[in-house]
């Protein structure tokens, strides 16, 4: 699967978004980029980043607006970066759903440790996670999958394909985003590829593979699993 971290900056000064992808990229850090809150969302939908720098004052709408409409579905971390000190707003963020609030002008090495410790909370999030859906359960941490009880063989790329399904549990995932995900940039257009895997892994975990119960697709777009 491939990790490497995507960050979406959300923010209207072009300066401050330059800045932060040339410190980012330094960092080994993918960096996509907005300046209003509609096509940060967009962006946040497009790219699902790995974490989200987002600024309170944009020219479209408030931040803790796009806050709020962001926590609606995006779980990763946010960091807000503003310019905004006032204890009411960084209490207001925290509490629609912001990991860390830090103030401008910020120095860059803290908030390359900000960063690093937002991933690390992620990670373990994940390794302690295990989904369940009726019949199905999700053992992230020691990648096992027990259909009514029972352990199911799978292989290393299948866990990969259905860990990643599963935590989305709820949206459309595109084909594209799903290749580039599992298998890397250079399978983005191998379509039938994600088709083939799909129908192995619905023969594994589905009652009936010709009527799935779990893995849903939206014809033309991918696939949605179905909590």
């Amino acid at each position: 699967m491939n990790n490497d971290p995507n960050i979406l900056i959300i923010d209207d000064e072009v300066q401050i978004r330059r800045l932060l992808e040339i410190t980012l990229n330094v960092n080994g850090y993918k960096v996509s980029e907005a300046g209003t809150g509609k096509d940060g969302i967009v962006a946040a939908a497009t790219y699902n980043p790995s974490l989200i720098i987002l600024d309170l004052g944009l020219p479209d709408e408030d931040g803790q607006s796009v806050l709020k409409k962001l926590r609606e579905w995006y779980k990763r971390p946010i960091i807000i970066l503003s310019v905004r000190n006032s204890e009411e707003d960084i209490v207001k963020a925290l509490d629609n759903g912001a990991n860390d609030y830090l103030v401008k002008p910020f120095r860059t090495g803290e908030l390359l440790a900000r960063i690093r410790s937002a991933f690390r909370g992620v990670q373990l999030d994940e390794n302690n996670v295990e989904l369940s859906f009726e019949t199905l359960s999700v053992d992230l941490a020691k990648h096992m999958v027990r259909k009514n009880g029972e352990l199911l063989k799978l292989t290393s790329t299948e866990f990969s394909l259905l860990a990643l399904l599963s935590r989305n549990s709820g949206k459309v995932l595109t084909h594209q985003f799903i290749l580039k995900e599992v298998w890397g940039l250079g399978y983005i257009d191998q379509t039938q590829y994600l088709r083939v895997f799909v129908a192995q892994l619905r023969k594994k975990i589905e009652d009936d593979p010709a009527k799935p119960r779990f893995i849903v697709t939206e014809s033309g777009i991918g696939y949605r699993f179905s909590e």
